[in-house]
């Protein structure tokens, strides 16, 4: 005779098994949705700044001691004045989402792409907002007064037409941050600036 009372209860095991598999693959699917949402959502807000190209207008670019530089299309503007290091790079962005400039750094010399990108405490904060949104032009400065301890070695490399430049920007709500590298180098026509590598700092790198 058939024990109806073990075969419901192992019927309602089976159910219960069954319904937890289901519940589980659907967490599952769900939490998988979930990210591919929010990746999409950061693919969307993620900036990339190269040099402008060629055909770019120049970009006059001032400082709030009154100097200024003008920075070509694929180009730098840079002077000395006094003794004072100026420096304005034109960007291009060419990610989709707006580029929030955080800081950067000047130093004498090249540094290769092997080499890593220098440390983020190094790095001079912006004391204003700049920003370049997608597909725009934008730029980046600094300067090097007389309390600062790199000047005399960037007005050095100055005079010798070869120097770098990291930056440090990300999203409009502060993440995705990259430091990209650039050289810069004196040409015939003027101060000639080349990506030279991207570092990705709040997700993996791709290399």
């Amino acid at each position: 005779m058939a024990d109806w009372a073990t075969i419901s209860a192992l019927a309602t095991a089976g159910g219960t098994l069954v319904l937890a598999a289901t519940t589980y693959s659907s967490v599952r699917s769900a939490n998988r949705a979930a990210r591919v949402a929010e990746q999409t959502l950061l693919v969307g807000q993620r900036p990339l700044l190269v040099q402008s190209g060629p055909n770019d207008p120049p970009q006059r670019i001032p400082f709030f001691d009154g100097a200024g530089v003008t920075a070509p299309g694929e180009g730098a503007g840079v002077e000395v004045v006094d003794g004072r290091f100026y420096f304005g790079i034109s960007l291009r962005n060419v990610g989709p989402g707006i580029a929030v400039l955080h800081g950067g750094l000047v130093y004498p010399g090249r540094r290769l792409a092997r080499e890593h990108h220098l440390p983020l405490e190094e790095i001079s904060m912006l004391r204003r907002d700049l920003f370049v949104p997608p597909g725009a032009l934008g730029f980046y400065q600094i300067a090097l007064r007389d309390e600062n301890p790199l000047r005399e070695e960037m007005v050095a490399a100055f005079g010798e037409g070869r120097f770098g430049c990291e930056i440090l920007y990300g999203d409009y709500e502060g993440g995705q941050r990259v430091i990209t590298r650039f050289a810069v180098h004196l040409e015939e026509d003027g101060w000639k600036t080349l990506v030279v590598r991207h570092w990705q700092l709040d997700r993996p790198s791709p290399r």
